[in-house]
């Protein structure tokens, strides 16, 4: 299983943290040791001092006769070390210590089936300590789920079992330890989860 991830997807977003609007979809991946366990908590790393909250839809895929087709949708959340990450796009590097680090996302279990994903669009927003901080919709994506299913295959096989995160709407925000998260989709509340600080 691999985490597949999208960056700049929604044009709020990027114009938030100073980036172009992507003329094609920006993919990165995380492994699956990133993947916090059910539940949480989500503890913070000791080698950043600014992690960033990112909801996103995550699509779940089977291969059928060929083609990858997403058999499952829920919310879930991309981990950023924002410090980190401006210190890497600064020199020019790739982002994987700011975005793939262990313990980086988190996905709400069970996957919503075939009834969701025929809902359009799916809406979904994260509250922080009880306010709500991200709000948004998959209507509002630069890149539509076809089209990003497409150029992700066009580039490597998408098997059964990858998960597709498809890009956070504006909002983004630091955690810091005690904070308290609630994730929603379709008006539901799919995930609580807890921030504690570093490991000693």
């Amino acid at each position: 299983m691999r985490l597949i991830c999208i960056g700049r997807n929604y044009g709020e977003h990027a114009k938030e943290l100073g980036n172009a609007v992507p003329d094609e979809p920006v993919i990165f991946l995380k492994p699956e040791s990133a993947l916090i366990a059910q539940g949480g908590p989500i503890v913070l790393p000791a080698f950043s001092n600014d992690v960033h909250h990112e909801i996103e839809l995550v699509y779940r895929f089977a291969r059928i006769n060929g083609r990858p087709m997403a058999d499952g949708v829920t919310i879930g959340l991309d981990l950023t070390a924002r410090d980190v990450q401006e210190q890497l796009k600064k020199k020019g590097l790739p982002w994987e210590k700011a975005k793939a680090f262990d313990g980086s996302a988190y996905v709400a279990l069970p996957f919503l089936g075939e009834e969701a994903l025929a809902q359009r669009p799916h809406t979904f927003s994260l509250k922080k300590n009880g306010t709500v901080v991200q709000d948004g919709n998959s209507g509002q994506m630069i890149f539509d789920l076809p089209t990003l299913i497409a150029h992700v295959d066009k580039y490597m096989r998408i098997e059964t079992g990858d998960l597709l995160f498809t890009g956070t709407p504006a909002g983004v925000g630091p955690l810091k330890a005690g904070d308290s998260l609630e994730g929603y989709m379709l008006g539901e509340l799919l995930f609580e989860i807890q921030v504690e600080g570093p490991t000693p």
